[in-house]
Formats: C-alpha cells, sequence, structure tokens
C-alpha cells in the first residue's frame, strides 16, 4: 500500500485550510501551493475535487480562495483519500483455489486495518500533532 502523490497534496492543501479554519478566511491557491510546494495548476484540480466532494467551499470576489466546508475534526483522512483515490472495492478475482481465497482474504483484511487507521485522524489530529513536532524541532546557529 502506498500514498499517492495527488493524495499527499490534497492532504497538505487541507491541512493548510484546516490551520486557517478558525480565521474563517479563505486561502488562494497560490497562498496554499507556496506554503506546500504544490504546483498551482494541479492544486486547482485537487481543490475541485474536493468542493465536488463536499469537503472545500470556494469563494469569490477579491478576498476570495478556499476554506473547508466542515470543521477539521469532522473531515477524517479516509474521506480525504477516497474521494481523491476513489472507493477501492474489493475485488473477486484469482483462480478459486483455496490458497488464491487465503491470500484474498489476508488482502481484505490488511485494507480494513488500513481504513480502520486513516478513520481514526482527522484534520484536527494532523494540525495538533504538527504543532506538537514544530515546537519541539530546535534550531541551532
Amino acid at each position: 500500500m502506498e500514498l499517492s502523490l495527488k493524495s499527499e497534496y490534497a492532504l497538505l492543501a487541507l491541512l493548510e485550510l484546516a490551520a486557517c479554519y478558525a480565521k474563517g478566511e479563505p486561502l488562494q491557491i497560490k497562498e496554499i501551493a507556496q506554503c506546500q510546494n504544490i504546483p498551482d495548476r494541479y492544486l486547482e484540480q485537487l481543490l475541485a475535487t474536493l468542493r465536488r466532494h463536499g469537503l472545500v467551499k470556494s469563494q469569490r470576489g477579491a478576498r476570495g480562495g478556499y476554506l473547508l466546508a466542515r470543521e477539521p475534526r469532522t473531515i477524517h483522512v479516509l474521506d480525504i483519500i477516497q474521494c481523491i483515490e476513489g472507493q477501492e472495492e474489493p475485488t473477486a478475482t484469482g483462480t478459486g483455489t483455496l490458497e488464491s481465497g487465503l491470500v484474498r482474504d489476508v488482502w481484505q483484511e490488511a485494507r480494513r486495518a488500513a481504513e480502520h487507521v486513516l478513520k481514526s485522524y482527522t484534520l484536527q489530529n494532523l494540525c495538533e500533532l504538527r504543532e506538537r513536532r514544530q515546537s519541539t524541532v530546535m534550531y541551532y546557529i
């Protein structure tokens, strides 16, 4: 199992929006892109997908940009991954042998475990983890 760059960029963008959620002010694409080193055009496509799935909303005008559509504590990492990657459906491929059934069962158990972990983290949790890690970083000159 692997985190795609597309999902990683979506998570990073939403983390920026979550950090600004309390202010209620939208962030422009160029601000998010600059903070997280994400190509503007790629970020624009990701935010459009996230908007269609109801995770972000856009605001037009001179002070326009993007905001989270819900509170950070209600948006799970699994929601974001499934929005970007699509919902993975179990497949019934295999030779039909006992061994292929065992392999398929183990794979489905692993997928359920991964989904459980991703569902246990919200954007709020990620913001808190980021703050803790930033406060423990020491800079030496």
